[in-house]
């Protein structure tokens, strides 16, 4: 079963996020992982959430997505993200 990462993610320094982030993807993949939507326009219908930047991840199962994030590649580059960024992430099973 597919499962699903949703990060909303305030960026604080551009420029050392975008460095996060071109470290990221080749890790995202080795796990399986694909973006479905990284920042696109997104708009609220309900409820008070604000997200600031929404990040869509795609992995063949919820192994595979914690895999990923428990990784010791990604965690190292989390404090990268973690410098110039906060988030706030979930993860859900597809059907």
């Amino acid at each position: 079963m597919s499962a699903y990462a949703i990060f909303d993610v305030e960026i604080y320094d551009l420029q050392r996020y975008q460095d996060f982030m071109s470290q990221v993807k080749p890790v995202v993949e080795s796990f399986g992982g694909k973006y479905l939507s990284r920042g696109g326009a997104h708009k609220v219908y309900e409820g008070e959430w604000e997200p600031r930047r929404i990040v869509l991840f795609e992995f063949p199962s919820m192994e595979n997505l914690e895999g990923f994030y428990y990784s010791d590649t990604y965690q190292g580059l989390k404090t990268i993200r973690d410098e110039c960024s906060s988030a706030r992430v979930v993860s859900v099973e597809g059907t």
